[in-house]
């Protein structure tokens, strides 16, 4: 069985993954850092669940206007669909006939 990579190593990883720019994916970050997609992917998920139980709780107002942030941002995304697939459709209908 291999050697377990070491803590900070694995937090840099995460680190890395965390901040990456829009288009890089995990499996890039993964493979520059020569580690296994899963592997990251993994780290990621414990790195978050570690952040949670340390994460202070929230006042009852920030939750209320988080859960309203979410709701609404829930909604926009649903519109950009909508509109998508407008453009979509309108532009398929604009095409000359073959």
């Amino acid at each position: 069985m291999p050697k377990p990579y070491p803590k900070e190593f694995r937090e840099d990883v995460v680190r890395v993954a965390r901040n990456r720019e829009p288009g890089v994916t995990l499996e890039q970050v993964a493979a520059d850092f020569g580690v296994h997609p899963a592997s990251l992917t993994k780290w990621l998920r414990h790195a978050e669940t570690e952040n949670t139980t340390t994460r202070p709780a929230t006042a009852p107002a920030e939750s209320a206007e988080l859960r309203e942030a979410r709701k609404r941002i829930r909604m926009l995304e649903q519109e950009n669909e909508v509109l998508r697939k407008a453009a979509a459709y309108l532009s398929q209908a604009n095409l000359p006939a073959k």
